[in-house]
This record gives structure tokens, sequence and C-alpha cells, in this order.
């Protein structure tokens, strides 16, 4: 019996193959693109949670990268704008990816922004970026005093929660899309503990 071929175009079929290496090579677990809403959000923790697993991973990296994930998840589900307008979007859309290597698990998200925000989030963290363990507790406990007085004072929580449980940086990039809009892209790496 012959084997038939339906052709969708070679340009798409290279894609794909290259896309697929670009996984392997990356040693990247889970990738995602499109709406990120609470039951996304589930099923992304339970996918993330046997991958965890069957790499073995300590409870306490386990636990750490499940959390960062979960809060990133929900800034972009929170925050993701429209990229023809600048205006929120619900639920929010965007990129999810987690990767691995032998020494720590990455978690990056993308959305769109508007681009009157970069300049409030970029403050942030590098803010955040800048302190010391102890000062990340500091502002971390003040910022959830001030969160329960107002909600516009709990902006920022979800960024230095995540550079208080991984003691590391969150890196960042903004690529413009248009006058209105960018395309905000973090990353944070969280430490694989055996």
């Amino acid at each position: 019996m012959e084997k038939t071929t339906v052709n969708i175009g070679s340009n798409y079929m290279d894609f794909v193959c290259k896309f697929h290496q670009t996984i392997r090579s990356q040693n990247i677990i889970l990738v995602y693109e499109g709406e990120i809403n609470q039951s996304i959000t589930k099923a992304f923790s339970s996918m993330t949670e046997q991958n965890l697993e069957a790499e073995a991973d300590s409870s306490v990296t386990q636990k750490r990268v499940y959390h960062v994930m979960v809060e990133c998840l929900q800034n972009v589900s929170k925050h993701a704008d429209s990229e023809k307008t600048g205006e929120p979007i619900i639920p929010g859309r965007g990129i999810f990816i987690v990767s691995h290597n032998e020494s720590d698990y990455t978690v990056t998200t993308g959305n769109v922004i508007a681009n009157d925000k970069i300049e409030i989030i970029t403050a942030m963290l590098n803010k955040f970026n800048a302190l010391n363990p102890d000062e990340i507790k500091e502002e971390y406990k003040r910022m959830i005093k001030e969160s329960r007085l107002s909600e516009k004072a709990g902006a920022g929580l979800g960024f230095i929660d995540i550079v208080k449980k991984t003691g590391n940086k969150i890196e960042f990039h903004f690529e413009k899309i248009n006058d209105k809009t960018s395309f905000f892209v973090q990353k944070s790496s969280i430490n694989r503990e055996k």
C-alpha cells in the first residue's frame, strides 16, 4: 500500500521540524501560546508537577517551580493588554515556557503590555533585583501590609514574591510592537536542589 502525503506547504513543515528541534535543544518541557485563565493554570500545574516528579527533583525545587509558575501565569492573566489598543483583555493572552538544564528550571512568560507601563515595570524589577535577601524580606512584608489597605499598593507583589522564592533576579525584555504596545518577556530561574 502506498503512503499518501498531503501537501500543506514546505515552509510550514520546515517550521514544525525546526520548532521541534529548538524545543529539544533548549530542554523545553512545556510551551503554550494563547489565552491564560484559571483552568489553563490548573492544567499546566498538573503537567508540570508530573514532569518534575519524573525528573526526580527535590520537593523544595518542585514547590518553588510550581509557585513561580502559578505566579507568572497569574501575572499574564491579570495584566496582559490588547495588541491593537493597549486596553486590557480578559482573560490575558500570552506565551508560557518551562525549561530546564542540569542546574536550574526556567519559567518564561511573554505578553503584550501598554507602553505606558514599561517605565513602572522596569523601575520595580530593577529595584527588586538590586535588593539583598534581607531587604527583599522586609520589602515583601511592607508590600503585603500595604496591599491589605489598597489594591494599587499591591502592584509588583508578584515580582518580589518570585525574587524572594527563587533567590534569583528576574530577567526581562520589552520588544516594541507599535506606538501603544510592546511585548514583555519575563524569565525566572529556580535552582535545582538534589
